[in-house]
């Protein structure tokens, strides 16, 4: 454990943060991290179940004068998006997570951090460690596969849980508290071809689009941020219209939760063409950059020659391919016109892969209205399909209906007022939080969310501020003290 993170304060939480990113938790590989959490909570002899959904329940008795309380459910989840720069030599299934300060952040070394939703484990931990800490009875809820599925939340057990109140910890802006949140649905086109040999004369290119900030699909769509799949899309058509390019093979994007940040194509060009190629590449790069100059500073867009390609798409299937893409919206679909400054609906054109005659693209869509929600998803299958493609919608998941007259809500409100001396945003946000999952399962359970200042979720630049942590465990600890009767 790196001493600089270790001294952090509060110290409890920020060691029990490095010692659960030394666990590899990526989403549905989660064994080795419910392990530890099992054996963190039996090492301090308090009952730990782990349910059939594959979720760790670890209860804690009221401490003395807070018996009459109500059941308080602390609710993270263990799993974490794995994403690393192209340049890093990082192994997330053998190694920890390389951390270190950077004045008020903690930042890992070309990696995602951990910190969704790894510092609301650890606050969950340093709690049930505690032995000066006042607090109600206590259920730590740690769910699995928050990050592709959500299917620990889906799978729960509607009867292993006797809260009334739920605080989920996986807010990421310190001065906000939760109220609602966007539901979502995986949606997938695929389609096949057959392979057209290469002209043996060609040219072959790699293209690459690479140095976007990425991030949260769902926190940070509304910033209007590069996406690679889309943009090499645009490339590619343009240079399929103008330069007649062959379209071998495209590698861009990874997780659906995470804007894609890199894409690479590999092409077949003809020799007298190869002028007007670099010719146009150059100028519609510049165009690109140019567009997005003040969002994405370190945007690329490059081809270096590579070795002779020997199968690529016929033109039929490249035309379908590069137009259904095209037509697939990307961002923002529409605004609230209830909750100022809330996206309601929005797509990321997540994943995007063509090779050996097989084609696959990957969102995922959310909305804050179940029907605005449908309607995005159907809009995308209706172009995937006239494409020819095949399309499937699973992983579909609920919002979270706000509840501006939740009790737990007056009371978190009321403390934060107390502490910071003002007072916090009362919002729904566009992530995809666990409490509309979880309120299915448990109707009666009044749900909150707040959190620590995370920047930068689902992407190597994730960082977590220091000093809105300290800030966090405040918050957390006069919540536990002021939970009502």
């Amino acid at each position: 454990m790196s001493s600089e993170i270790k001294n952090l304060a509060p110290k409890a939480v920020w060691k029990n943060f490095a010692a659960l990113n030394s666990v590899p938790r990526a989403s549905k590989d989660e064994g080795r991290v419910v392990q530890f959490i099992k054996d963190f909570g039996e090492a301090l002899n308090l009952k730990t179940v782990e349910d059939s959904g594959g979720n760790v329940i670890i209860t804690k008795p009221a401490t003395s004068g807070m018996e009459n309380r109500k059941k308080t459910v602390l609710q993270s989840h263990l799993d974490m998006v794995h994403q690393k720069n192209n340049d890093t030599d990082f192994d997330f299934d053998t190694e920890g997570i390389n951390m270190y300060v950077d004045g008020d952040w903690v930042r890992a070394k070309g990696t995602t951090l951990g910190a969704d939703n790894g510092l609301g484990v650890a606050a969950i931990m340093s709690l049930l460690e505690s032995k000066d800490i006042a607090h109600p009875a206590l259920e730590a809820l740690f769910t699995i596969d928050e990050e592709t599925g959500m299917t620990g939340a889906k799978n729960l057990d509607p009867k292993i849980l006797e809260g009334d109140i739920l605080l989920n910890l996986d807010t990421e802006e310190d001065d906000e508290i939760g109220i609602g949140c966007a539901g979502g649905i995986d949606l997938s086109a695929d389609g096949n071809y057959t392979e057209k040999i290469v002209n043996p004369e060609a040219l072959g290119y790699e293209i690459n689009v690479k140095g976007l900030s990425g991030g949260h699909s769902g926190m940070e769509i509304i910033k209007g941020l590069g996406n690679a799949n889309k943009l090499m899309n645009r490339v590619l058509f343009e240079l399929t219209e103008k330069c007649d390019i062959q379209i071998c093979a495209v590698n861009g994007g990874g997780l659906r939760n995470a804007i894609p940040r890199e894409s690479v194509a590999k092409i077949a060009l003809q020799r007298s063409k190869k002028e007007v190629f670099e010719k146009t590449l150059d100028e519609l790069a510049e165009k690109i950059k140019e567009e997005y100059a003040s969002l994405e500073e370190n945007l690329t867009i490059t081809a270096e020659k590579t070795d002779a390609l020997k199968n690529g798409m016929p033109t039929k299937d490249q035309i379908q391919f590069l137009k259904s893409v095209y037509a697939a919206h990307n961002g923002v679909y529409r605004m609230s016109p209830t909750i100022d400054g809330l996206v309601e609906t929005s797509n990321n054109v997540a994943r995007v892969e063509v090779g050996n005659g097989e084609v696959s693209i990957n969102c995922l869509t959310r909305s804050s209205m179940e029907s605005g929600k449908w309607d995005l998803a159907n809009s995308l299958r209706s172009g995937f399909e006239l494409a020819g493609y095949k399309v499937v919608t699973d992983g579909d998941y609920p919002g979270w209906k706000p509840n501006p007259d939740s009790d737990i809500l007056k009371v978190v409100d009321k403390v934060y007022q107390e502490e910071v001396g003002e007072k916090a945003e009362v919002a729904a946000c566009h992530a995809g939080l666990e409490c509309g999952i979880l309120g299915s399962h448990y109707p009666k359970m009044d749900m909150i969310s707040f959190g620590p200042t995370i920047r930068g979720a689902h992407s190597p630049d994730e960082r977590a501020s220091i000093s809105s942590t300290q800030k966090f465990w405040g918050l957390l600890l006069e919540v536990l003290k002021n939970i009502p009767e």
